[in-house]
C-alpha cells in the first residue's frame, strides 16, 4: 500500500472567507466579543493583508473603521483564529 500525503488545510477559504466572513472590507478593531481573532505574523500566515483607504474590495485588503464594519476583529497572542502578515503590495491568499 502507498503512502498518502496529507496536506494541511487552509484556514481560508478558497474564496477568502474565514467562518463566513469575507477577508476584506471595513474592519473594526474591538476588545471583545469579536468575530476573529488575530495575530500578527512574519512568516507563514493564513492571509497576507495590505491596508487601504478606500475600496477594500479585493482579498485581503482591509480598511480600519470605526463604526459599521463587515467583520470584528481582535488581535491576540495565542490561539489566533487566523494568522495574518501585513504587506504593501500582493494582498490575499499566500
Amino acid at each position: 500500500m502507498a503512502p498518502s500525503t496529507v496536506y494541511a488545510a487552509s484556514v481560508v477559504d478558497d474564496d477568502c472567507t474565514f467562518k463566513g466572513f469575507a477577508l476584506h472590507g471595513k474592519i473594526q478593531i474591538v476588545e471583545s466579543f469579536p468575530d476573529i481573532k488575530v495575530k500578527i505574523v512574519d512568516s507563514f500566515p493564513d492571509l497576507k493583508v495590505r491596508v487601504v483607504t478606500s475600496f477594500a474590495d479585493k482579498c485581503g485588503e482591509w480598511t480600519f473603521v470605526e463604526s459599521f464594519p463587515n467583520v470584528k476583529i481582535q488581535y491576540v497572542d495565542s490561539f489566533p483564529d487566523l494568522k495574518i502578515q501585513i504587506v504593501t503590495s500582493y494582498p490575499g491568499l499566500p
